[in-house]
C-alpha cells in the first residue's frame, strides 16, 4: 500500500521529537525500516511492546512497511498476560525496549533507537492472510487473547480520512497524551505521518511538569484525548494555560459528557482554537465520525457525522433503518475502515474479511434533523430497574456533573444498581443514592453505593468495569 512508501519522500523533514531535542528525520525512519527487512528477512507475526517514544514508532512503521505483522502491546504489560499471549500466537519475533530484552527468551539480532529484536523459538513461517496488516487488542481488554485484524487498505483509508477532516499538513506537531498501542494514539501517528508531519513523543503524563515544557518547547500544535483526559485537564485549570502553539483538541475513547464538550468548545471558540469531538472503534481500525469543529459549541453532546468515506445508518430492533429523527436505534456503521474480524489464536490468522465493510457497533444513539448522531448508550449498557430502562453511562454522567469532587462508574443487574464513588465519606454515598434516586425516580432502595480509593482504569483512560466489585 502506499501509504508505508509515501513518507519516504519527506527525506530529511523530521518525523518524530523526544524530549532533550531528540530528532530522527524520515530519511532516519527508512534506513531503520531496511536494517528490520534485514534482521527478519520476510513476512511473519512480531510482538511489538510499546512505549511512546522513537524506537517504538520507527519499529511499528518499519514493520508495516516490510510486511511484517506486529501486535502491538503496552511495554508494561503484566507478564503472565504477555506469556498467555505469546503462547497463543507463538510469534517469531518480540521487539522490546532495550531494558526489557532480559525478561523475554530469544536472541537479539538487531538493536536501534532503544530498541532490541528478539527472535524466539517459534517459526517464522506461519498462514497470515495476505492483507492482514495489522493485530491490536480490543477495547479495554488486557491479557485477553482477542485481537482484532486490520488489513493494509483499514489503515491507509482511516489515515487519509483523518487526515482530510481535521485537515492536517506538515507543520503539525502532534503530542503524545495517549499510548500507541491504543487505537486512538495510534490513528494520531498513522494520520500525521500520512502528512510529513513531526510526532512529539513523550512518555510524561498530562500530571507531569515535564510534558508542559516539552509541550512549550516543541510548540505542540494539538493533543488528543478521551473523556478522563478532560475531566482531569479542568481540575488542572487547562483554560488559564497560555498555550499559543495549540490549534486542536480532539476527543475520542468514550462520550464526553455535554457539560464538559460544551465548556471545551466555548474554551476553543474563545481561543480560536479547534475542538474536536470523534467516534470510533478499534474493530473500525480508529474512527467513524467527528464533528466539525465549527459546530462544535451549537451540536454539544453530539458525536458528529460519518468521516469522509463512510456512512451511518440506526437499526431498530428487527434490524431495518430508522429513517426519522429523534428516534433510538442501534448504529452501524459501513465504510473501507471496519476490520476484517477477530482473532483469538494464530490459526486464525490465516483468516480473510469476515465483516465486508460493515460494522454493527454495539452503542444506541439517536440522529438529529440535521443529520447529526448523539450516543445514548452502550447496547449492553442499561438495566431494567422495577421495570424502567435505566441507562448506566447516563446515570455516571448525571452524577459526575452534579458532584464533580469525586470520579464515578455504575454498574449493576436488573432490579440493582451498584454506584462506585472516590469519597470515602458516608455522607457522600447517602448523597448519591438520593441524587440518582430523585433523578430516575426510582426507589432509593434500587441504588447501593460504595467508596473506593480509585475507579479502575486502563492505559488509555477507560473505566475497567470487570474490576469493580461490591465490597463487604
Amino acid at each position: 500500500m502506499a501509504y508505508y512508501k509515501e513518507y519516504h519522500r519527506y527525506g530529511d523533514a523530521v518525523a518524530a521529537v523526544e524530549p532533550g531535542g531528540i530528532r530522527a528525520s524520515y530519511r532516519d525512519l527508512g534506513e531503520f525500516s531496511s536494517r528490520i527487512r534485514e534482521a527478519v528477512g520476510g513476512r511473519t507475526l512480531v510482538f511489538a511492546f510499546c512505549k511512546n517514544t522513537i524506537g517504538s514508532m520507527f519499529g511499528y512503521l518499519s514493520f508495516l512497511e516490510n510486511g511484517i505483522v506486529p501486535l502491538l502491546l503496552d511495554a508494561h504489560i503484566d507478564k503472565g498476560l504477555s506469556g498467555e499471549l505469546i503462547a497463543a500466537y507463538r510469534p517469531a519475533y518480540l521487539y522490546v525496549p532495550e531494558e526489557q530484552a532480559g525478561e523475554y527468551e530469544g536472541k537479539t539480532v538487531l538493536e536501534g533507537y532503544g530498541y532490541s529484536l528478539l527472535r524466539t523459538a517459534y517459526p517464522t513461517e506461519i498462514p497470515l492472510y495476505e492483507e492482514l496488516a495489522l493485530l491490536l487488542t480490543t477495547s479495554g481488554s488486557t491479557g485477553s487473547p482477542k485481537l482484532v485484524r486490520q488489513s493494509y487498505q483499514n489503515i491507509q483509508s482511516n489515515a487519509e480520512s483523518i487526515a482530510q477532516y481535521l485537515k492536517l499538513d506538515s507543520t503539525e506537531r502532534p503530542i503524545t497524551t495517549l499510548p500507541m498501542n491504543y487505537t486512538y494514539g495510534l490513528s494520531i501517528v498513522n494520520s500525521h505521518v500520512w502528512k510529513g508531519a513531526a510526532v512529539l513523543l513523550t512518555t510524561k503524563t498530562l500530571f507531569d511538569k515535564e510534558f508542559w515544557e516539552f509541550f512549550q518547547e516543541e510548540k505542540a500544535t494539538s493533543f488528543g484525548g478521551v473523556p478522563y483526559t478532560y475531566e482531569m485537564l479542568k481540575r488542572l485549570r487547562f483554560f488559564r494555560m497560555d498555550l499559543p502553539s495549540l490549534r486542536t483538541m480532539t476527543q475520542a475513547g468514550g462520550k464526553l459528557s455535554p457539560e464538559l464538550h460544551k465548556e471545551f468548545a466555548e474554551y476553543a471558540k474563545r481561543e480560536g482554537k479547534q475542538f474536536v469531538v470523534m467516534y470510533g472503534q478499534t474493530e473500525a481500525t480508529a474512527r467513524m465520525a467527528y464533528l466539525p469543529p465549527e459546530r462544535s459549541l451549537e451540536k454539544y453532546g453530539s458525536m458528529g457525522i460519518a468521516i469522509p468515506g463512510g456512512s451511518f445508518i440506526l437499526a431498530d430492533v428487527d434490524g431495518k433503518p430508522i429513517t426519522q429523527p429523534d428516534v433510538v436505534g442501534e448504529l452501524v456503521y459501513e465504510g473501507p475502515n471496519v476490520t476484517l474480524g477477530y482473532a483469538l489464536a494464530q490459526e486464525d490468522l490465516a483468516k480473510g474479511d469476515e465483516r465486508g465493510g460493515r460494522l454493527v457497533t454495539g452503542d444506541m444513539a439517536r440522529m438529529d434533523a440535521d443529520g447529526y448522531f448523539y450516543i445514548v448508550g452502550r447496547k449492553k449498557r442499561f438495566l431494567k430497574i422495577y421495570g424502567n430502562r435505566v441507562n448506566l453511562d447516563e446515570a455516571e454522567r448525571l452524577v459526575k456533573a452534579a458532584f464533580e469532587e469525586w470520579d464515578c462508574a455504575c454498574t449493576g443487574v436488573d432490579d440493582h444498581m451498584d454506584v462506585y464513588i472516590t469519597s470515602p465519606k458516608e455522607e457522600d454515598r447517602e448523597k448519591t443514592a438520593e441524587f440518582l434516586a430523585e433523578k430516575t425516580r426510582l426507589n432509593p432502595k434500587a441504588f447501593t453505593v460504595w467508596s473506593i480509593e480509585k475507579i479502575p482504569k486502563n492505559e488509555a483512560g477507560k473505566t475497567l468495569y470487570k474490576e469493580l466489585h461490591p465490597q463487604g
